[in-house]
């Protein structure tokens, strides 16, 4: 008896391991469209003028944000910064377009997201490359670290 109920048992065990992968593979896909949407929403919410929804894609209050060879001073001052130099008239803020998104789990609660962005504006347009440390807080996808380098797209590329 315990003969037949081994090797009932031990042709099934693999196949237990191909499901746990599967379901880990459908959980990645999964975080990445969450990760991909908190992206979508952050940039509706600038077109829209709201900085503060746009900033509530960011870890409160322990998101290292660094731009222009300095670090913000945290979510409040990052929120205080968009405030401060993109709010007031539509134009001023601009239309924001995040493109090319790559996305590498690196944990159930990490990831990384490196994409590139444009901001179309009268005066002062900007393109640059986003890197983002995401993690995964209580449920929900955040931008824990926010590396942004901008580049002028009309320069002569360099070897």
């Amino acid at each position: 008896m315990r003969a037949l109920f081994t090797a009932l048992v031990l042709p099934l065990a693999p196949l237990s391991g191909c499901a746990q992968t599967q379901a880990a593979q459908v959980n990645v896909s999964q975080d990445e469209a969450e990760i991909r949407a908190l992206i979508a929403t952050m940039e509706a919410a600038w077109n829209g003028g709201d900085f503060e929804g746009y900033m509530a894609g960011f870890e409160n209050p322990g998101v290292v944000f660094v731009s222009g060879g300095r670090i913000q001073d945290g979510w409040q001052g990052t929120l205080d910064h968009y405030v401060r130099d993109y709010g007031g008239a539509p134009e001023r803020r601009g239309q924001l377009h995040f493109y090319d998104i790559s996305v590498e789990m690196l944990g159930p609660d990490s990831a990384m997201l490196v994409s590139h962005y444009q901001l179309e504006r009268p005066e002062r347009a900007q393109q640059g490359i986003n890197t983002r440390l995401m993690r995964k807080i209580d449920g929900h996808w955040v931008i824990a670290l926010n590396h942004v380098s901008s580049y002028d797209p009309h320069a002569p590329a360099q070897h």
